[in-house]
């Protein structure tokens, strides 16, 4: 891959496939992005299960399928990777460069990864390089990933006939994105983004992530939960969760659909109230701004307002588009308002060159 050369982004979600690609512009000296393309496909039920690839012809089926109706000509891809098998930890080490820092952390992994070291892939970012610590030590981001789900995923791709030319984790691409769109504020925000089964929950503080965590909880919830109390199938659950309507005159009542999505709203953002607790417990400032919800569940309105009234702070939908210029002759600008919230993490991968190191 030409260096300099964006790839594509390419997010494989528990429900579909997202492919984004995006075209850099200079304008009066500043670097900017137009959609280029954009498309989504769903995937059967069932096609992943907590991370793990269940049926990986039907995910190489919706890659290709997007790749020809996109006329998509380009083949390097970023891929996301997020759930059990991926771990995020803020170690403290003595201040080294970069080159030392990637000799000592495979010794000083095995104290913080609950995994063998030679059944994952690790990369490391010093947080804050430049800042002057009177006590020789630095912050340092620690990400390790399962090299066998890494590989499934990776296979997936290629047989697709693309090339994996980086592998982010979720919450950093999600992460990439918002510092794209959005102006970094000093304070402390939440970037929350709720998929179908996995929620991930990233606190940046002065565009440095402190903390980050996936809880494997989300959309399905609110699905299953509709379908089983109000007996209907999972097609009609679906639309009823985010306000469809088809159900209504088979006399399933919308105040029984709300019950159900408030309850389970309490729960998921109870999941996302824990997290943030923790994160207090061991930051010496941990007042938030604000949040910033994105993700296929962020347009279940409970949700939105159930995480603001536990939370405190005001919440806002992310829009992964805020600052990309959207040509509407090309794109239905009601299309990509309804999804915008779902392509945060394609977006953030969008943004991405070979050979980058965790953004």
């Amino acid at each position: 891959m030409a260096k300099g050369k964006l790839a594509l982004g390419l997010d494989i979600g528990s429900t579909g496939v997202k492919l984004i690609q995006l075209k850099e512009q200079r304008k009066r000296g500043q670097v900017g992005y137009a959609l280029q393309s954009f498309g989504m496909k769903p995937l059967p039920p069932e096609a992943i299960v907590d991370g793990a690839l269940m049926n990986s012809t039907a995910i190489v089926q919706a890659i290709q399928e997007l790749m020809s109706e996109l006329k998509v000509k380009q083949r390097d891809v970023a891929i996301g990777v997020s759930g059990h098998s991926v771990i995020i930890k803020k170690i403290s080490m003595p201040r080294m460069t970069q080159e030392e820092l990637e000799e000592a952390i495979q010794w000083e992994a095995e104290q913080h990864i609950p995994f063998e070291i030679k059944d994952v892939n690790i990369d490391t970012q010093i947080l804050k390089p430049d800042a002057n610590d009177a006590t020789g030590q630095m912050d340092v981001l620690l990400v390790a990933a399962k090299k066998d789900m890494i590989n499934d995923y990776t296979s997936v791709v290629t047989e697709a006939g693309l090339l994996p030319a980086v592998v982010d984790v979720d919450a950093f691409a999600v992460q990439n994105c918002f510092g794209e769109n959005y102006e970094v504020p000093n304070e402390t925000v939440v970037l929350i983004n709720a998929g179908a089964a996995v929620v991930n929950i990233n606190i940046v503080s002065g565009g440095v992530t402190t903390f980050t965590r996936d809880v494997t909880i989300g959309g399905n919830q609110f699905t299953e939960e509709i379908q089983k109390q109000l007996n209907v199938s999972y097609e009609e659950a679906e639309a009823l969760k985010i306000g469809g309507r088809q159900g209504d005159r088979d006399a399933v009542v919308p105040q029984e659909v709300e019950r159900v999505i408030a309850s389970v709203a309490e729960q998921v953002a109870g999941e996302i109230q824990r997290s943030l607790d923790f994160y207090a417990g061991t930051a010496a400032d941990a007042t938030f701004a604000r949040v910033y919800l994105s993700g296929g569940t962020a347009r279940i309105p409970a949700l939105f307002k159930t995480i603001e009234s536990r939370v405190g702070v005001p919440v806002e939908i992310l829009n992964p588009f805020k600052q990309i210029e959207i040509d509407n002759r090309r794109f239905d600008p009601a299309f990509i308002m309804d999804v915008a919230p779902q392509a945060a993490v394609a977006v953030g991968l969008a943004l991405r060159r070979a050979g980058d190191k965790l953004e």
